[in-house]
């Protein structure tokens, strides 16, 4: 079943693409939520007119996304967490602590944009994590996470 995304939908698209999916999917959640319609041919042509008309408004988006990611360039990032033996953490850091450092650092990212590979992180070095402004722009950043004094 071929559907059009009206919004973005978590490891399926972004909103204006055009998916497959299984038909249950489709028919029991994506349609009755108001997420996407079906991809007939005249939602086609509607589709097609609303992405014409948004490419232009869609690059200033892109420019403002980049602005912001190049601001994380010069960005140094520590994160301070209470450790065990060795160089184990009570705990853990995940993107939410990642998040609250950056708006810390005078960035404001949401903590849902933020991707750190194995959500968790349970010894003490340096990591890197993923970071979405935008479907286009999504930008390595490189942090550290070091012992409380």
């Amino acid at each position: 079943m071929e559907l059009i995304l009206k919004r973005d939908v978590e490891n399926l698209g972004f909103a204006d693409d055009i998916v497959t999916v299984k038909n249950g999917f489709g028919r029991n959640y994506l349609i009755p939520q108001g997420a996407a319609v079906l991809a007939t041919p005249s939602a086609r042509k509607v589709l097609a007119e609303n992405l014409k008309q948004k490419a232009h408004k869609e690059q200033k988006v892109i420019d403002d996304a980049q602005k912001e990611a190049n601001k994380l360039k010069d960005l140094e990032v520590k994160i301070t967490s209470k450790t065990g033996d060795g160089d184990k953490l009570f705990g853990s850091v995940n993107n939410a602590d990642l998040a609250a450092a950056l708006e810390k650092a005078g960035v404001t990212i949401e903590k849902k944009f933020i991707t750190i590979p194995g959500n968790n992180i349970k010894r003490l070095g340096s990591y890197e994590a993923s970071i979405r402004f935008h479907r286009d722009v999504v930008v390595p950043f490189a942090f550290d996470v070091i012992a409380e004094a």
